[in-house]
């Protein structure tokens, strides 16, 4: 899952690394690659006290979304892309039916992306479940969407 961050550099400091979609979720670097290593290693922490916690993983928002926030003036934007299947917790074995053209064509593009069938699996179902929980701003997106287009969308 790619996560927004903003770096801020005052003269005399590291990068500092905020993450807006996890509020208390910050990080720093004396370089701008060692900051953006860092961001990814402070959301899978901050991703996994969640997940113990037994609370949603937010959904990340747009850049463009956060850029009208004040508190981020002036920063640098990024998008780290987190792997959260490394801290989701223990594996467990599941069996499961899928049309063989649907399988064929995630086995297809696993491959492609250098990834496994599970992997792709546990990437896909994260984000989809990050993105349709209720209460979270996608969500909401999602549900006011419809709603414009005539649809009606299941509480998401």
């Amino acid at each position: 899952m790619k996560f927004p961050v903003v770096l801020h550099k005052d003269p005399e400091s590291e990068y500092g690394v905020t993450v807006p979609d996890l509020p208390g979720c910050f990080s720093a670097g004396a370089t701008v690659e060692e900051a953006l290593d860092a961001a990814v290693e402070a959301i899978e922490c901050h991703v996994e006290g969640l997940l113990m916690d037994g609370l949603p993983i937010p959904a990340a928002q747009a850049v463009e979304i956060h850029r009208r926030n004040r508190d981020f003036s002036g920063g640098l934007w990024a998008l780290v892309d987190v792997d959260l299947s490394k801290v989701s917790g223990k594996a467990k074995r599941v069996n499961i039916t899928l049309p063989e053209h649907l399988l064929t064509q995630i086995d297809a593009f696993a491959a492609k992306s250098g990834d496994t069938r599970s992997g792709f699996l546990v990437h896909a179902a994260m984000e989809y479940v990050t993105a349709h929980q209720i209460g979270t701003p996608a969500a909401a997106r999602k549900r006011a969407s419809a709603r414009k287009n005539g649809r009606t969308a299941a509480p998401a």
